[in-house]
């Protein structure tokens, strides 16, 4: 992510809109308040001409989005197989264009969606039980040893990294962290999996190793996010809520770990 923080940024930068509203507090009047909103777009993923599936999304880092949409839906089997030939702009949305190389297509690339994808579903408009739950990618190398004090370091710090959250307060956020729990990047979405998606690309835009570092969530864990999770060749995967039963047994078979904030101080840790 870039040196700019909330202070140094424009609502419009941050993706925010500004709306009137009342304010109604119990034995108060009520007050006329202005109130930054997050913007939520269609964005369509083309694939070689085809359209594959469409995301409601908060409308920044495109690049990245297009990069680890591809990866953590498996529409590829390695990051420099897939090229942002274009990025329509269209009163509706969003269309980003994306030229695949065809020798190199994942297991995800015939999966396509056929209605958008809400904010807060991973799954929307896949058509089948079977692909609902793909088995997620088995870590080869052993994950490497994260501190519980890097954790919970990493949570403390988040708030201080999500200049669009501070503005309309609504936005989850993805962190790359190092191993000490240093951020060395963020990615925020109105939707969680989106968050992950654009973090995933930032990484390996960033040509960073993704086992040599852990994520760092401002959400539950849901088991869509692990399989994107172990489909970038993430380790652990740390989320403010506690994760689904379904999201630790995938884990488990992934060969990842799981944690989650306790409370403040404290993080419980899953495999």
């Amino acid at each position: 992510m870039g040196s700019h923080t909330a202070a140094l940024a424009t609502p419009s930068t941050l993706c925010s809109v500004l709306a009137a509203g009342s304010a109604l507090r119990s034995g108060h009047r009520e007050e006329a308040v202005d109130w930054q909103l997050a913007e939520e777009i269609p964005v369509a993923f083309v694939y070689n001409t085809i359209p594959h599936a469409v995301m409601m999304a908060t409308p920044a880092d495109l690049e990245d989005f297009a990069l680890g949409f591809s990866i953590a839906e498996e529409i590829i089997d390695r990051p420099d197989a897939t090229l942002l030939s274009k990025v329509e702009h269209h009163d509706a949305g969003v269309r980003l264009c994306i030229a695949v190389d065809p020798d190199h297509v994942g297991r995800g690339f015939s999966a396509r969606r056929s209605m958008a994808g809400r904010t807060g579903c991973g799954l929307c408009g896949i058509e089948d039980l079977k692909n609902a739950v793909r088995e997620p990618k088995l870590r080869t190398a052993p994950a490497p040893h994260v501190n519980p004090e890097a954790i919970i370091q990493a949570f403390d710090a988040m708030a201080h990294h999500q200049p669009m959250n501070s503005v309309n307060k609504s936005v989850h956020g993805a962190a790359f962290c190092d191993l000490d729990g240093r951020i060395l990047m963020v990615r925020e979405d109105i939707g969680r999996h989106n968050a992950l998606d654009k973090l995933i690309g930032a990484i390996y835009r960033a040509k960073l190793t993704p086992c040599e570092g852990f994520v760092v969530m401002t959400s539950r864990c849901s088991f869509e996010l692990v399989q994107k999770a172990s489909a970038a060749g993430i380790s652990l995967l740390a989320t403010l809520s506690a994760p689904t039963a379904l999201a630790v047994d995938l884990a488990e078979r992934a060969g990842m770990s799981l944690a989650a904030r306790a409370q403040p101080g404290a993080v419980v840790r899953f495999r």
